[in-house]
């Protein structure tokens, strides 16, 4: 019995890898302000979250349109999904309030405790079966539905009732009826545990027991050897079928475990988009296309996180970038360049984990790796000056670097001159777009952006900021300006 509402086929792995530049993801997207914003400050939704997210490139477009029906069935039956989440909660939750992980020592002891927590969890499948039969009609995804006929095939009544019934048996308190055969060194072998039921005696026959057929003999009270040989033999009958229950357990305890981890994702997705309604962001589900075409188009994009983070709507973007490999974006500082390639993105990641968008409209392909190369400030840990820091980490990328990826540079290379930066930044590119890669690259090195102006390519795409306040990025041909006219103008407010 399995969840599968992460994959068709198998489970997610909580312990799972995650993309190896994670961390800079985290930095470079503010992506910690989604996750705090999904979770709620439940820690396994903010753990979930990140471990999804952060894994998107791993999967292929059938897994993410199967998750996307998913998550429409979620965000339709939001309250049937938090109470499945705390149901699932609480089965992991019920074996630390039982002894079973305490006296796990001997066959019998561990035969006990597994009957308890059979019993346990034998109640929350029942009552998870009843709730899913209550809303089943609500669901049409692929992973509902198959969930929800598992459950109802596999825990029916019947099966409950006959699973109970050989549990009271396993701790009745009349004994055990066993056979053994004698091995080698007249020692007991082929242990066997038999059914039965023990007779119930009236009063008059408990005073006077009737004589039981074949040998019997009773241990004394006072023998503890005995009392130990006895012991060893109930161990011998019921080690197999002890080992048996705790296994069951182990299995339903993951069922379990595993729902809990996957609702809790998609939990995660009910609040994210409950927080987008309450701020009026507009949201979409986007279309995915396969890595071998060059897709990027949007409508009224925006960077999810400095939305969340504002706690306000704010300005968006448009984009047609269909057959482009290379956007360069020049143009007026604070204009809202690095904000846009935020949502590029952290927009990337959501759609390649099968969430929804922040924006109006939003279809791409999908890519093998998502990397950044923003610009960094200087500070006590650098071992070497910025441009050799930007060189080392332009190294890490291209070590774990596959083709079909997308590369996001923020202000890169501008550590040294413009002549030696932009003929850098050329060389980096252009190997890069030789491997199928695309480029989003955000610049003040005009050398480097008109120079791919006058190369009057099809392939590539130029965006322009302006110091308008709107930040809103234009198509337009890169100019020859540092913008400090217009940094100027916005901070001392002069015409």
């Amino acid at each position: 019995m399995n969840a599968h509402l992460l994959y068709r086929n198998k489970d997610f792995n909580i312990e799972q890898s995650i993309l190896w530049n994670s961390e800079l993801l985290l930095q470079d997207f503010g992506l910690k302000i989604l996750f705090d914003c999904m979770s709620g400050g439940d820690d396994l939704i903010f753990t979930v979250a990140k471990k999804v997210i952060l894994s998107s490139t791993f999967i292929d477009e059938a897994t993410i349109h199967y998750r996307q029906e998913i998550l429409k069935d979620c965000l339709t039956n939001s309250s049937v999904i938090e109470a499945m989440y705390k149901l699932s909660i609480e089965a992991v939750e019920s074996r630390k309030h039982t002894w079973y992980s305490i006296f796990t020592k001997h066959p019998t002891s561990v035969l006990s405790g597994s009957v308890g927590l059979m019993n346990i969890y034998l109640d929350y499948l029942k009552s998870l079966r009843d709730y899913v039969k209550q809303h089943e009609g609500r669901f049409s995804s692929e992973g509902f539905v198959n969930l929800f006929s598992v459950l109802k095939k596999e825990i029916s009544d019947e099966y409950i009732d006959e699973v109970k019934q050989q549990l009271l048996q396993l701790k009745s308190k009349d004994g055990i009826l066993m056979s053994a055969q004698l091995g080698a060194g007249n020692k007991g072998v082929n242990y066997t545990l038999h059914s039965f039921t023990a007779k119930r005696l009236n009063w008059l026959q408990k005073m006077f027991p009737p004589k039981l057929p074949g040998y019997t003999f009773q241990i004394n009270p006072r023998d503890e050897s005995g009392a130990r040989a006895v012991a060893e033999l109930n161990d011998n009958a019921v080690r197999k079928v002890a080992n048996i229950v705790a296994d069951a357990n182990e299995h339903i305890l993951n069922f379990f475990t595993v729902l809990r981890n996957e609702l809790a994702f998609w939990l995660g997705n009910i609040r994210l988009h409950q927080r987008f309604s309450e701020l009026g962001l507009p949201f979409c589900f986007p279309k995915t296309y396969s890595s071998t075409h060059k897709k990027h188009n949007c409508k009224n994009l925006y960077d999810a996180c400095l939305a969340l983070s504002m706690n306000k709507k704010i300005e968006t973007n448009d984009l047609i970038a269909d057959d482009k490999n290379l956007i360069i974006i020049t143009g007026a500082n604070k204009g809202g360049k690095s904000t846009f390639l935020r949502s590029i993105g952290t927009a990337q990641l959501m759609m390649q984990c099968g969430m929804f968008m922040a924006a109006e409209k939003f279809e791409a392909n999908l890519c093998s790796g998502v990397f950044t190369h923003f610009k960094r400030e200087e500070n006590n840990t650098m071992e070497s000056g910025k441009f050799d820091e930007e060189l080392k980490r332009m190294d890490d990328i291209t070590n774990h670097l596959k083709p079909t990826s997308l590369l996001l540079f923020n202000e890169s290379f501008a550590a040294t001159n413009e002549r030696e930066g932009s003929e850098v930044a050329r060389q980096i590119i252009n190997a890069l777009l030789e491997s199928d890669n695309k480029i989003f690259f955000v610049t003040h090195l005009h050398d480097l952006s008109n120079g791919y102006f006058k190369n009057n390519q099809n392939n590539i795409l130029f965006l322009r900021a302006n110091d308008d306040n709107s930040f809103k990025l234009k198509e337009d041909a890169p100019q020859k300006t540092s913008n400090g006219v217009e940094l100027y103008r916005k901070i001392f407010n002069k015409k």
